[in-house]
């Protein structure tokens, strides 16, 4: 007898949603940023959706989450100087007033990856570092994103070593990151420009031995030739 099918509940498919949600934006932040060629200071996008009527226990939270609404179409089209500095005549504040008015709140924190990542697009590596620096939210992928933000930063700079350690750091975050394995393979690279043959290839037999069937994954081969000869 062929088992009764399970009915979806609402809230089952509201969850699938929104998971199929976040790998859409993941995804195509990683094509952006490729386009952009800022590096890795962008590396996870996760899209506002997740987080941004997560928590709403005071009224400052609330009304950061009203303006990050209002603002992000801005910095979704690629108009990252507007989304910094906000349109006054169509009344959409800009994420660094966002952040100076808001940054205690969990979505002012949320802001600053934002206000962070247009930073970076704008070549303000400074000020990006700052922001990324001063996150200190509770989202899990927004820390990792910041750890990864600091890392693209210095990695502009040539401070590999730096940069490298925070990228390790940020794959510590969260097991179930999707972003992992690229900030291990990112890791294993600024070790290769450091010619520190062991430690790079640590880091990509990691990604080698537990990150199977990921972008990462599939282009281990010739950095490891590189690591063999060092």
């Amino acid at each position: 007898m062929l088992e009764r099918r399970k009915k979806i509940s609402k809230k089952q498919m509201k969850e699938d949603k929104l998971v199929t949600t976040y790998y859409k934006a993941y995804n195509f932040f990683i094509e952006y940023q490729a386009k952009i060629l800022i590096g890795a200071a962008v590396v996870a996008l996760v899209i506002v959706a997740i987080v941004l009527f997560s928590n709403k226990r005071s009224s400052d939270n609330k009304n950061a989450a009203e303006l990050l609404s209002k603002v992000i179409p801005l910095y979704e089209a690629g108009q990252f100087k507007e989304a910094v500095d906000g349109i006054t005549s169509s009344r959409i504040i800009g994420l660094k007033k966002i952040v100076s008015d808001y940054g205690s709140t969990e979505n002012g924190e949320t802001a600053k990856i934002y206000l962070a990542n247009s930073y970076v697009v704008l070549g303000s590596l400074d000020l990006a570092y700052e922001e990324y620096n001063s996150y200190s939210g509770s989202n899990p992928l927004f820390k990792a994103t910041a750890l990864a933000g600091k890392a693209g930063c210095l990695e502009i700079k040539k401070d590999y070593e730096k940069a490298a350690d925070l990228y390790q750091d940020a794959a510590k975050i969260s097991k179930g990151n999707p972003a992992n394995s690229e900030y291990l393979l990112k890791a294993g690279i600024d070790f290769i420009k450091l010619s520190k043959k062991e430690e790079a290839k640590s880091v990509l037999e990691t990604i080698k031995k537990d990150y199977k069937n990921t972008p990462a994954f599939f282009e281990l081969d010739r950095y490891l030739i590189q690591v063999e000869n060092l």
